[in-house]
């Protein structure tokens, strides 16, 4: 297997100053050949000496269409690297790239390079690249970062994305650090009764999916829309609200299994009150393992203020 390294960010972020960086250290040198897949040029050029001493070969690729299988794999015959690096245009989707990467090759890290000064502009103006460049990276790291730099907004701004990528700030004065802010669940998960606020429902669903376990055997409260018509519905019901990552254009209803409640009883698309208890089990509703939830109570309810949940 092929180890791939994707550096992704914007114009101007600083992606070659890091990958210049990279390379010219000693953990990153190897007998082995480096490919540098460059999908963008910015006004910072690589450094010949580093691109000499740590083996790395560069090759552009200038246009989102060109990036193939056949290309990769033509490059990978014609310099037998140990290893790639690509420095993705942050104006290309990643799912393109994950999409044509080729057999063989494996995606080893994923960071983002961002200027600390334009991110929360990007995340304004562009923000379906912005989540498209979050979603999957390891690290996000904040360059040029001020002293004594206000951390939270970008804190909020990247966990609405993601709970597990890595926040690190890369300081004018040389210093660096990480983002420690403790980011505890907006819920009691060891309450009697999990209470879930209208506010707080894309963040538990997340929380719920992606760490089922946790929840198993729990009793949750939420306001959620039934959809009783479905084909997969057998003596069950789904109980969910629509969920905003990004933009409009991404809107998803999110659902819950729920049995144990008559599904007659309920108004089809009417808003409910549930408490159910969580149960980790096959469902024909997702076709594979997920929480079932067997309800207890399922009581009328007004529309929440913001009908679709949203995760900041």
């Amino acid at each position: 297997m092929k180890p791939v390294y994707i550096i992704n960010g914007f114009l101007g972020s600083g992606k070659t100053e890091f990958i210049n960086f990279t390379l010219d250290q000693p953990y990153f040198q190897s007998s082995g050949k480096t490919l540098l897949l460059l999908c963008e040029e910015g006004e910072e050029e690589y450094d010949p000496y580093v691109l000499k001493r740590s083996k790395t070969i560069v090759e552009t690729i200038e246009e989102e269409a060109d990036f193939t299988p056949e290309k990769m794999v033509e490059l990978e015959k014609k310099y037998h690297p140990e290893r790639i690096i690509i420095e993705y245009n942050g104006m290309w989707q990643l799912q393109r790239l994950y999409e044509q990467m080729p057999q063989g090759w494996m995606i080893y890290q994923e960071v983002m390079i961002a200027d600390y000064n334009t991110f929360l502009s990007y995340n304004t103006n562009m923000r379906s690249l912005m989540v498209d460049k979050l979603t999957s990276c390891e690290m996000v790291l904040l360059n040029r970062a001020p002293v004594g730099a206000d951390k939270m907004e970008i804190h909020k701004v990247v966990r609405g994305v993601s709970r597990r990528t890595e926040i690190g700030y890369d300081y004018v004065d040389g210093n660096f650090d990480y983002d420690e802010i403790e980011d505890p669940l907006p819920f009691d998960i060891e309450a009697p009764i999990i209470e879930i606020a209208d506010a707080d429902f894309a963040v538990w669903y997340r929380d719920l999916t992606e760490e089922m376990e946790k929840y198993q055997g729990k009793t949750v409260r939420f306001k959620g829309r039934v959809v009783t018509k479905h084909r997969s519905l057998k003596n069950c019901f789904v109980c969910g609200r629509h969920v905003m990552t990004c933009c409009v254009e991404d809107i998803t209803f999110m659902g819950l299994a729920c049995t144990g409640y008559s599904p007659e009883k309920l108004e089809n698309g009417g808003w409910y009150t549930v408490t159910a208890n969580v149960n980790i089990q096959y469902s024909t509703v997702y076709g594979k393992r997920g929480p079932v939830l067997a309800v207890s109570a399922c009581i009328p309810a007004e529309e929440p203020e913001q009908e679709v949940a949203t995760f900041y």
